[in-house]
């Protein structure tokens, strides 16, 4: 059996996965540009439930920066005092906020650099609200898509910024924003880390079809 190229698996990966979700409404609940970028700051190390467990008391009422900058930081860790790292995400909030509210007339930056410098904020969670918030095309890669992407014999996953270069190239730029939400909706429910390993589930099988052992997939 010949060995499937990345192009062509990207296409049966796309075809699977637009049939099994073909709207992706975003994990994290949000009321708007800001608190989507609230929400992804809190989500590092922690579930999108427990987020959105945590926000629904909060965006009702605090939903601008002005609103975080007023509440102050000991405010915030109290609000958040369920998320893990609350302390650290709780400084980062307050910091962000006054950095937006000042440099950026309340508004959050439109670019990859200005998200970037907020305290905070890294790529992952810049390349989510680049795509989530402003439909920017941009692919972030979390812990799901570097783990399925090296089970699909995508990437040889030595780091997600590796990962995500590798994802791009294989599939057309139209695709990613919806394509990153698919991925990792289908690794919650289909090709799960400790049940799959690379030779069960429907994407696994049509890549590698030959594949008789379990994959082992290195971390981020």
């Amino acid at each position: 059996m010949k060995k499937l190229s990345n192009k062509e698996k990207s296409k049966i990966i796309l075809k699977i996965l637009n049939k099994i979700y073909p709207k992706t409404p975003s994990p994290l609940t949000h009321t708007n540009t800001f608190t989507l970028l609230i929400s992804v700051l809190l989500s590092a190390q922690c579930t999108d439930l427990n987020v959105n467990n945590v926000t629904k008391n909060i965006y009702p009422k605090y939903f601008k920066p002005g609103h975080f900058v007023k509440l102050g930081q000991k405010k915030i860790e109290q609000l958040i005092k369920k998320i893990g790292l609350f302390r650290m995400k709780a400084k980062a909030i307050y910091n962000l906020s006054k950095i937006i509210l000042k440099k950026h007339k309340g508004k959050v930056p439109k670019t990859f650099d200005e998200l970037e410098d907020l305290p905070g904020v890294g790529h992952k969670t810049a390349s989510v609200v680049m795509s989530q918030g402003f439909g920017f095309p941009a692919f972030p890669v979390d812990t799901h898509i570097h783990r399925l992407a090296q089970r699909w014999g995508l990437t040889n996953g030595k780091n997600v910024t590796q990962t995500e270069k590798d994802l791009k190239a294989i599939f057309p730029k139209k695709s990613w924003n919806k394509l990153h939400l698919q991925i990792i909706f289908y690794g919650r429910e289909y090709c799960k880390a400790r049940d799959c390993f690379g030779i069960k589930c429907k994407i696994c099988s049509a890549c590698n079809p030959s594949r008789k052992k379990p994959i082992l997939t290195k971390k981020a």
